[in-house]
């Protein structure tokens, strides 16, 4: 089937076009129940996130049937989540004896993108319990000449439809706004400046009169002793439609990394808050050596900001290529030390994370 030359020859399609709802059977099906419970008998969110980016690219492949097709047809497109703009989450509000509803739909359109909101769901004691919310960019592809492809306009025929595609335009403009204001490209504003050097002032020995010789502060600890690193081989078990490592699979991984490291520096249970801006910058390949490097970057009262830098590493040349970066917001029940910056690269990773920290100051208890 041949792709379009242009998005005007596509059909436009309609926000409930694409909407889907999935059922997983944690109820009724005991053998899958035990891959979704954790040793705390609390449902294992790092498999929601696996699942929601399946649900995100059908929920794409449904946005794209063309009028009249069978929702078995074959589509020539691909998608690949291209980012994971936000996941908000209700601490433990899942519990693994009963079954799960992911569902959502289209909420936005560009040329060769969509952007996909989900919310997973479950009944519980006769009501309906919001558990996740999340917010999934997909990229359409022309398999065949591994390019862009072009998706279906969409139209708003409500108000509330409306509503929806204008905050999704807008957190695009948000997106591209702080790509141009990222550290890596142009300096910390004047608040950050003075925020970092008030820390700095706190690792000084006032005694020694030296910039040379930093001091931890009391009851905190140095950012560089928060890292915990694995190495996992991929297998073509994980593999997706098209022979990469499947993006779900990543975020899996990369979540429970997080996790273990939110658990060791709490010295208790975490519970996830929140999830932003995952980037997906490239594939995975199959048979891939991929790093996962966790670190405590930020930390505000009882929460903490957990940064999972994915790398693939080539065995031969021993070279690496960043494929992933990661941001988990976990909640402790109970305060927290503080992370203390030592270098100039922990400091902007101290604001990188402070920036992406997935708590608003009204949400705070």
């Amino acid at each position: 089937m041949e792709l379009a030359q242009s998005q005007a020859e596509l059909p436009s399609k309609s926000m409930i076009d694409s909407y889907e709802a999935a059922v997983i059977p944690l109820k009724s099906d005991k053998e899958l129940r035990g891959k979704y419970v954790n040793s705390f008998n609390l449902v294992r969110y790092g498999r929601i996130m696996e699942d929601l980016d399946t649900m995100a690219v059908w929920i794409s492949f449904s946005h794209n049937r063309t009028n009249g097709a069978e929702r078995e047809y074959r589509s020539p497109l691909s998608f690949v989540t291209a980012m994971v703009d936000s996941i908000d989450i209700m601490p433990e509000a899942l519990i693994p004896s009963q079954d799960i509803t992911i569902c959502g739909h289209v909420t936005w359109v560009g040329s060769t993108s969509v952007e996909v909101s989900m919310h997973v769901e479950q009944v519980q004691n006769g009501a309906i319990i919001p558990a996740v919310a999340a917010k999934f960019v997909m990229v359409a592809r022309d398999p065949q000449k591994n390019r862009k492809a072009f998706v279906c306009p969409l139209e708003m025929h409500t108000d509330e439809e409306k509503s929806l595609f204008d905050a999704a335009a807008c957190r695009k403009a948000i997106r591209q706004t702080e790509a141009e204001e990222s550290l890596l490209r142009i300096p910390p504003s004047h608040d950050e400046r003075l925020l970092i050097h008030d820390l700095f002032l706190q690792t000084l020995d006032e005694s020694s009169a030296t910039f040379k010789h930093p001091i931890k502060p009391a009851g905190s600890v140095w950012m560089e002793d928060t890292l915990l690193k694995n190495i996992t081989i991929c297998f073509p078990e994980e593999r997706n439609l098209y022979g990469k490592i499947f993006g779900g699979y990543l975020m899996r991984q990369a979540f429970e990394i997080a996790w273990a490291n939110a658990c060791v520096y709490c010295k208790g249970r975490p519970s996830i808050v929140a999830v932003d801006d995952i980037i997906f910058k490239k594939p995975v390949e199959i048979g891939s050596l991929l790093y996962l490097s966790s670190q405590i970057v930020y930390t505000n009262g009882d929460h903490m900001l957990v940064k999972v830098h994915a790398e693939v590493v080539n065995a031969k040349s021993g070279q690496h290529e960043t494929t992933n970066i990661f941001h988990y917001t976990f909640r402790s029940k109970m305060t927290i030390p503080p992370v203390i910056p030592k270098s100039y690269a922990e400091y902007m990773m101290y604001l990188d994370g402070k920036r992406h920290f997935g708590v608003k100051p009204d949400e705070k208890q």
